[in-house]
Formats: structure tokens, sequence, C-alpha cells
């Protein structure tokens, strides 16, 4: 059921952010931090996909993934995207537009040492985006990897890492009765300006 919550819109939005960010951990059950990530094509084809959020703050969202896969291709051609956080279970959703910038080595290595073993070598065993001839094939390479490192850390592969989306726009959106959803803007002219709020009819 719908609720209509009404809230006056702070002069930060990251303060929002976090307020509904924490709210969705509490009530989504599966995967609060996953959002849509749409990047763009040489051709102006717009590509999108699901990833997961895996730090936020103030300079921005971040993601990690396989630097040669097609998102990453895109982001290194044109480092802009767009990015969409929704809740089904809370009725609202949260749009960012904005700058792409890579983490530095050190950011992408501290996360890659807290992933399942598992996921380190899946990133050594997955040529992600490449054609692939048959499912044995990638079976083959991770269990190839598994022998490699049996008994050893399993290094970050130098072309995984991580992006920050450094956003010019943030929506909030929360949905209400008779589709009358609250929709409230934050913009800035660049990643260190003031931000002017506004709302938007639904």
């Amino acid at each position: 059921m719908v609720q209509n919550i009404d809230f006056t819109p702070p002069a930060d939005p990251w303060v929002l952010f976090r307020e509904w960010y924490a709210l969705a951990g509490k009530n989504e059950p599966i995967d609060p931090n996953a959002m849509s990530l749409a990047t763009v094509g040489g051709d102006g084809m717009p590509s999108l996909r699901v990833v997961l959020m895996k730090d936020f703050d103030e300079k921005g969202l971040v993601f990690f993934t396989n630097r040669e896969s097609r998102k990453g291709e895109q982001l290194a051609k044109h480092p802009k995207a767009g990015i969409c956080l929704h809740w089904k279970s809370l009725h609202r959703q949260i749009r960012a537009e904005g700058l792409i910038t890579q983490t530095s080595d050190a950011e992408s290595d501290a996360y890659h040492a807290t992933r399942p073993r598992g996921s380190q070598i899946g990133a050594w065993a997955s040529h992600q985006s490449q054609p692939l001839d048959d499912r044995t094939t990638l079976e083959r390479r991770a269990a190839e990897l598994e022998k490699q490192y049996e008994g050893k850390p399993v290094p970050r592969p130098p072309y995984w890492g991580g992006y920050r989306l450094t956003p010019l726009m943030l929506e909030f959106w929360q949905e209400r009765g008779f589709r009358l959803h609250d929709r409230v803007v934050y913009r800035r002219q660049d990643a260190n300006g003031p931000w002017a709020i506004e709302r938007l009819n639904p």
C-alpha cells in the first residue's frame, strides 16, 4: 500500500540519500544496493545493465567491474553515466546522472580483497563481454585458476577495478496515490558547485 509521506528536501541531497538508503537496507529483501547503470556507445546507442553499488559518499557512487567489458570501453570513451536505484518495497527510487572517474588502485585493491574467493577467481576467468564458445571453456579456466592460486591469495586483475559516478543531478522519486508522485531534483553545474533544488510534476 502506498503511504503518502511528506518530506521537506534538505539543502544537501546526500542527507536524503543516506536516509533513503538506510531505510532500503532494512526493508528491501534482496540487494538494496542494486542499481541500473546506463552508458552510451560511440554510435549513440544507450546500454543498460544492473550493477551493485559498493560505496557512496559526497564524492559519488562507486561500483566495480571488468574495465575491458562493454561498459568499461564505453565509459573510457564517454565518461558519463546515469544510474537508478529502485526500491519496490518502499515505492521509492533515486536517479543520478554525472561524471565518471576510475577509483584508485588502492581503492580497487581494498575492495577486491573483501570479495569471496570464488568471485576473485571469476574476475580472472571471465573475459567479460567477449564471445564464449561454450560454458565448459569458462568453467575450465576457473578450475585452472583455482589450481594456480591454490594456497595463495588471488591478486586483483589489472583490468578489473572501480568507477565513481559523481552526480551533477540527483532525483528523488516517491510514489503517492493517484499517480500524484513526489519528484525532487538537485542539480549543479560542476562536481564542486552548489546544489539547486526544484520539484517536478510527476
